[in-house]
């Protein structure tokens, strides 16, 4: 049967125009119905261009089971959703249901928006917030999903969206006055009633730490789950498998308190002040906590006087909170949530601070206005094991780079796996035409001083020689920052960095301009597809190994230690490795697509574990002479006029 639909006069040549089979897709295909048949699980990395979307949709639909798809991010689930599923669903004439279901705060609360309104009247209040939350209203009334991101009057990343969305914490569950008519509960009972819900890793990982604690959250159960750009999966399941605590909670909480002083009881006065109180407190908790984007060591933290001092205040606000909040109980029940939440929130600050626990990373992290406190399991193979075993269906692991020279044991032993089949299909295209690759002579040396002022020097001329459309993907914010800053001073082309604006914004930009150059960090080195001649040059400014200072990776370095393994060749190079790919993966797209790699690191050439690295990437001839990449972006540009 799968052949058959994968056959050029099967389904899917019929529904797709120009449709042909390719070998690898079909391999992997059965390999999936396989696993789907026998309750097992696989894993399976399928290169750029392999069409493993197809590959796990085409057997998932046709087992008639109940199937839960996870993709890596929000975007990858809308486009499953909108494009890839209803395709495949009339393609194979099927009859099911689908549901994309999100995370909580992705949907419209009605209760918090009613309370908005009433508080934005309020002298104090922001009057181009209360013009967005009209607009929001006008919105509700038409919407069906009461998902957000369909709200077009609100830009994706406004302010107003955080005060009308619930979390967890501040759900009022079937005591809310707008419970029948609750977004995420028609969103969840949809889900129920589906046979095919796509989620994303963050939500469906968020569901399986609070089912741990015998709550489900959102997602039903299912025969079938399939994970795709799985190599994110081990990381997202250390933060939900551990426990963190923010000051956006801590203010959050403060605001309800107000809200409901203000609704519901005006006689009480001291709510007021505890609230006032306890924002101010989580404020300057984060400016003890110093730099902001910075990573730091909690345990060691603990250890600073101001931040002890700050600490001991924030409790005590807290503690002041439950208090008054108690005598309010049975008053509203937005108080009495928010005395709950004052509970779960002061739990949280102890056992985050109990660091004599063994077994976790204790860290922080900050934005410009938050802070977090988190711990985090060392390992999260033993508990991820148990769900699996648990749930006995069908787990499906597939992505782009999930295998470090051919060996999948970083990414299987991460999560606890036993995989009764893993391999890796090889991309389509033909990297020997379509692309070079070149570690440049002369480069100094990584961490050098001077380093951007030197990249900006020799990589200048052949950026403007191919006229922009390249990407140049760093390694920290701060190098992202310096290139931009030198690359402005010389070119006279269109120089975007992130940051600048929204990601979705920035690559409309950048695809709109067609001769720019995207200066760029994390967020770009996976899950962005630019096609054709925009994108033609991706350079790397250096191996991308995580900093030695990140309290995660030195976790993992100790846990590594403590079983007797090898951090460097266990932890810190397939990580490397894995990201590296990611970034590769950026230039060839299609098999039309024609461009360079340049990867500004010596240690590719110079070092033994360059080759784990170069065996890892795509077969890309290799050159170390800039003028050679030169000459083929020439061409490149000849053939297209």
């Amino acid at each position: 049967m799968i052949s058959k639909t994968f056959s050029a006069d099967g389904a899917l040549g019929k529904a797709i125009p120009g449709f042909s089979a390719r070998q690898a897709q079909l391999d992997m295909a059965e390999a999936v119905d396989k696993a789907i048949k026998n309750k097992s699980q696989l894993v399976v990395e399928a290169g750029t261009g392999t069409g493993k979307t197809f590959a796990y949709l085409v057997p998932a639909l046709l087992s008639g089971k109940k199937v839960i798809i996870s993709t890596g991010s929000k975007n990858l689930q809308e486009q499953l959703f909108h494009r890839d599923l209803p395709l495949m669903v009339d393609a194979l004439g099927y009859y099911g249901q689908v549901a994309l279901l999100k995370g909580r705060s992705n949907y419209l609360c009605l209760d918090r928006l009613s309370r908005q309104l009433v508080e934005s009247h309020t002298n104090e209040a922001d009057p181009t917030l209360l013009t967005q939350l009209v607009k929001v209203r006008s919105w509700s009334s038409a919407t069906k999903s009461g998902d957000l991101g369909d709200c077009e009057e609100i830009a994706e990343d406004s302010p107003v969206i955080p005060t009308i969305t619930s979390t967890n914490e501040n759900c009022l569950g079937k005591e809310c006055p707008s419970f029948q008519e609750c977004f995420v509960l028609k969103a969840r009972k949809r889900a129920m009633d589906s046979d095919v819900i796509v989620v994303n890793h963050h939500l469906f990982l968020a569901d399986l730490a609070i089912k741990e604690t015998g709550f489900g959250e959102l997602i039903p159960d299912a025969d079938v789950f399939i994970f795709d750009e799985a190599h994110q999966l081990p990381d997202i399941a250390s933060q939900y498998f551990g426990q963190s605590v923010s000051s956006k909670q801590l203010q959050e909480l403060s605001k309800d308190i107000e809200i409901g002083y203000r609704t519901e009881a005006r006689d009480m006065r001291q709510l007021q002040k505890v609230s006032v109180r306890l924002a101010q407190s989580a404020m300057d908790m984060r400016i003890a906590l110093g730099d902001t984007g910075f990573r730091g060591n909690w345990r060691e933290a603990l250890k600073s006087e101001p931040i002890v001092r700050e600490l001991a205040r924030l409790r005590d606000g807290l503690d002041l909170a439950i208090d008054v909040l108690k005598l309010a109980l049975g008053r509203s029940q937005l108080l009495d949530t928010a005395f709950e939440r004052a509970n779960v929130l002061k739990a949280r600050i102890d056992r985050v601070c109990d660091v004599s626990i063994t077994g976790y990373s204790y860290w922080y992290d900050m934005s410009p206005r938050h802070f977090s406190l988190h711990i985090t399991p060392l390992s999260v193979a033993d508990k991820f094991k148990e769900q699996v075993e648990l749930k006995d269906g069908s787990w499906i692991f597939t992505s782009a780079t999930l295998a470090v020279s051919d060996d999948f044991g970083h990414f299987t032993r991460r999560l606890g796996l036993q995989p009764t089949e893993q391999f890796s299909l090889p991309s389509p295209f033909d990297y020997q035409t379509q692309a070079k690759l070149c570690v440049p002579r002369y480069l100094p040396e990584p961490n050098s001083v001077g380093l951007s002022d030197k990249l900006v020097e020799m990589l200048a001329p052949v950026i403007e020689k191919n006229n922009g459309r390249c990407f140049f993907l760093c390694t920290s914010h701060s190098m992202m920052k310096e290139l931009s800053e030198g690359f402005r001073a010389v070119l006279n082309i269109p120089i975007l960095m992130q940051g600048e604006t929204s990601k979705q914004k920035l690559l409309a930009e950048f695809m709109e301009l067609g001769n720019a150059l995207l200066v760029a960090t994390g967020a770009f080195w996976e899950g962005i597809d630019v096609r054709g001649d925009t994108l033609s040059c991706v350079i790397i400014d250096k191996l991308p190994f995580t900093a030695p200072d990140d309290p995660l990776l030195k976790a993992r370095i100790e846990d590594c230690k403590l079983s007797g393994g090898e951090p460097f060749s266990q932890v810190q190079l397939p990580d490397a490795v894995i990201t590296l790919k990611q970034g590769v993966g950026r230039l060839i797209r299609d098999r039309k697509d024609k461009g360079v790699l340049i990867i500004c690191d010596n240690r590719l050439v110079t070092r033994d574990y360059g080759g784990v690295f170069l065996q890892s990437l795509p077969p890309i001839p290799r050159t170390r002479d800039l003028k050679q990449v030169t000459e083929f972006l020439e061409q490149l540009s000849q053939s297209n006029t």
